[in-house]
């Protein structure tokens, strides 16, 4: 009995909306995040859910709880952990994207947005990322799927990108090729010993990040 794990990349949030790095503050769903999540979950009526995992982050909580009331689901086991938290952003933490990738070139600003090993001062790389993401991954989340349940995570850009780097083997260069847009769906079907059988993408238009 195969597992199904459906990945979503939250609603857009305020700080999207103006592009600004939003990292590890606490901002709320925009107007337009809100409607991203209910439809996300109207995207995910085929599926009967077990359970659910997402961060601390009220904009991921926030997407889950409508994507939830979108599906008439209520009581289902709900999850949060820091471990899933986006990407903490440092000194450029609400700092618009825009202005910064004029100041540092095209090919800088992307090794920055979505390289795999680029510092930040006092903030945290990719790699980092994938160090908290993975491991909680596969302690808490994995065995589930493995027992055939179909568990459903909504977190961020980063914190997913880390993830899907480990389920689909992207290389460490290749990973700054990868993005979600918000309510953007991905569903891998898992078999019982952990490993990727196939992958759905359920696609919505792309916003800023």
């Amino acid at each position: 009995m195969e597992g199904i794990l459906v990945l979503i990349r939250h609603g857009e949030s305020q700080w999207n909306a103006k592009h600004l790095w939003t990292g590890w503050t606490d901002i709320g769903l925009s107007e337009k995040g809100k409607e991203e999540a209910h439809l996300a979950g109207q995207k995910l009526s085929d599926i009967h859910f077990d359970c659910a995992f997402t961060s601390k982050l009220s904009r991921a909580s926030t997407t889950l709880q409508i994507i939830l009331e979108t599906l008439s689901i209520k009581n289902l086991p709900v999850t949060q952990d820091a471990a899933l938290n986006e990407r903490n952003y440092g000194i450029f933490t609400g700092k618009n994207k825009l202005e910064i990738k004029a100041k540092l070139g095209d090919a800088e600003f992307l090794k920055l947005r979505r390289g795999w090993d680029y510092k930040i001062e006092n903030g945290e790389s990719l790699k980092q990322v994938a160090e908290r993401v993975v491991p909680y991954y596969q302690k808490i989340i994995a065995p589930l799927l493995k027992e055939g349940k179909h568990v459903l995570v909504v977190a961020h850009g980063n914190s997913l990108r880390a993830l899907i780097k480990t389920l689909d083997n992207v290389s460490d260069d290749d990973i700054s090729q990868v993005e979600l847009a918000t309510g953007e769906i991905l569903i891998y079907h898992i078999d019982t010993t952990g490993k990727v059988i196939s992958k759905e993408k359920r696609h919505q238009e792309p916003v800023s990040d």
